[in-house]
This record gives structure tokens, sequence and C-alpha cells, in this order.
């Protein structure tokens, strides 16, 4: 959305002086804007589940659940962490406003305020949340994508949400942190978009593929980097994508990479993915059991094809499910 573009969203207004509401309330509903009160902190808690506001204003001292522990709690809650909150003082700037950060406010703003800079900053709040939730619905589409790829080969279906689920199973029991994870996990949820452009007769032959086929497969990595690229918000998962059919003997593709060039997570990735691949039906195969596909992963992994380490942790993981 262009800088200054008129834009009109619901705000949640969150404060126990009811003159103060009142006067919020003329003043942001002249400027267009849909506003809901509220005179508690735990009244606004459950007015934002019930609203879904766009901003939520709080005045600091209240009574219960003061305005930096409301803060705190939506900014700590994966659904409400993104909405923009704007703080609102009578309190000693500096303090208050260290305190806002700290709280994870987005904004901060002294009492009294002007009116002109109060409705300019709840603009400039609504525009950046529109285009949060822009960016919400294009990385809904391109996730959308990734599965329309994935159900053009019936055998391939479910591939992406369990290789997903093996992936970071495997990266919590590797120690990988939980900021990592989540890239990982969205790394492997796009692994595959690039198949986009392989023929679904060669996905679905039910022969071994000749050497021009295989050629042709081993371009999805590259071509996925060329779909997610242009999101600058899913450039951290292109590792995952360009280099989850790595080797550690620098035979894959599409780079050669070697051992620990490879990243950590795409060493994951590789793991979930070729044991998924193993224990699944192929329009050329049966799928093998577990055992046999754990034996074919520690011999890929004496050869130089797998982490050998991750192949282990792997093991642990699925003999814990065999035994529960």
């Amino acid at each position: 959305m262009a800088p200054g573009a008129t834009i009109r969203g619901r705000i949640l207004v969150v404060d126990d002086d009811p003159d103060l509401t009142e006067c919020m309330q003329r003043l942001l509903s002249a400027d267009g804007h849909d506003v809901v009160l509220s005179a508690s902190g735990q009244d606004a808690l459950k007015e934002v589940a019930k609203h879904h506001p766009d901003l939520v204003m709080l005045d600091l001292g209240m009574p219960g659940l003061d305005g930096l522990e409301v803060c705190q709690k939506l900014k700590a809650d994966p659904a409400t962490r993104l909405l923009p909150v704007l703080i609102l003082s009578a309190r000693d700037p500096y303090e208050a406003r260290t305190g806002a950060w700290d709280a994870g406010a987005d904004e901060y703003l002294s009492k009294p305020v002007r009116s002109s800079e109060l409705l300019a900053r709840c603009r400039s709040l609504l525009r950046l949340k529109a285009a949060l939730d822009d960016l919400d619905s294009a990385h809904a589409a391109v996730f959308a994508f990734s599965r329309a790829v994935e159900a053009k080969c019936p055998y391939t279906l479910g591939h992406t949400e369990r290789v997903t689920g093996y992936a970071v199973r495997l990266a919590m029991h590797a120690g990988i942190p939980e900021g990592d994870r989540e890239i990982l996990r969205r790394g492997a949820a796009l692994h595959d978009i690039g198949k986009i452009s392989t023929p679904d007769v060669i996905l679905n032959k039910p022969a071994k593929l000749t050497k021009e086929e295989y050629a042709i497969v081993k371009q999805h990595p590259m071509q996925g980097v060329r779909i997610v690229e242009p999101m600058k918000s899913l450039r951290s998962v292109l590792p995952l994508i360009r280099w989850h059919h790595e080797r550690m003997d620098g035979r894959g593709y599409p780079d050669g990479l070697t051992g620990e060039k490879i990243p950590l997570a795409a060493r994951v990735l590789s793991v979930a993915d070729v044991y998924d691949a193993l224990t699944s039906a192929r329009p050329y195969r049966r799928s093998l059991t577990v055992d046999e596909s754990l034996d074919v992963m520690r011999e890929e992994a004496a050869n130089g094809g797998l982490d050998a380490e991750l192949v282990r942790c792997m093991s642990d993981l699925v003999l814990e499910d065999q035994a529960a």
C-alpha cells in the first residue's frame, strides 16, 4: 500500500476514563474508523477475540491488567502478535515509553495528545496492518500453490505435510533453535514447489526415469527458488528449497555442496524427505517398511549421501514412535 493512502479500520480503545473514551470515539469515528470501547485490560482481551480489531489503543493505568500487561499478552500470542498496539499515558514519558517498547508496543504517545498527531499515528499503524494482511494473503497463495503442485501426483499427496512434521521433530531432537525451526517448517512446506515445471508424465512414470527425464526432475530446486525468490519475506527459506537434494559427498544437486557447507536445516530436510519417500509407495515400487527404510538411509549415510548423525537421530525418533 502506498504511503499516505487513505485507510480505515476497526480500533479498540481501552481506557477506564469514560470521558476520554467517549472523546476518542467521536474523534476516530469522524475520521471514518469503526470504534470499539473497553474499560479494563481483562475486558480488552475478550474484545480482541470477539471483534478482531486492526489496532488496539491502550491506556497504561488501569485497574487489574494494566496496558503493559495487555500489550505483553497480545504480543506473546501468535494469533495477535502482529496486531498493532498504540499506548497512551500521562506518566513520566521516559519511563513509560521504555516500558512500552519492552512490552512490544508499536507506538507510544504522551497525554495529552494532539488530535492531529493521534489520527496520523493511527493511520500509519493501520497502513502497517493492511500491509501485513496483504503479506499474509500472498503467503497463503504461495503455500496453496505448493499444495496444488503436490496434488499433481497421487503418489505424493500428503508428502509435504509429512515431511514438514518429520523435519520439525528432527530439528527439535537435533537441538535446532525455535526460530530456525520455524524457517525449516516454511521451507519444508515449499521444498517441492518447483515441481510445477516437471511434466506429469515424468512425475507419474511407473518405471525408472531416463537420463534426460532425471535431468528435468533435477531442475525443480532452482525452479522453486525462482518462484519464491520475489517474496522478500520468504528469502530465508531459499537455501532449503535450493539445497534439499545436496549430498554430504558433493554428488548432489544443483550446486554440489559438500559436508557442513550444506546448511544444517537443509540436511535435516533432506533426511526427512528421504524417509518419507522410502516409506511411501511410488509408481515404480512398493513402500518400504520402517526397518527397510532406516537400513537404506544408514547405507546412504555410510556412502556419503545423508548426514550420518541426523540419520541416527531420525532412527531414534522412529523407534520411539514404534515403542509408544
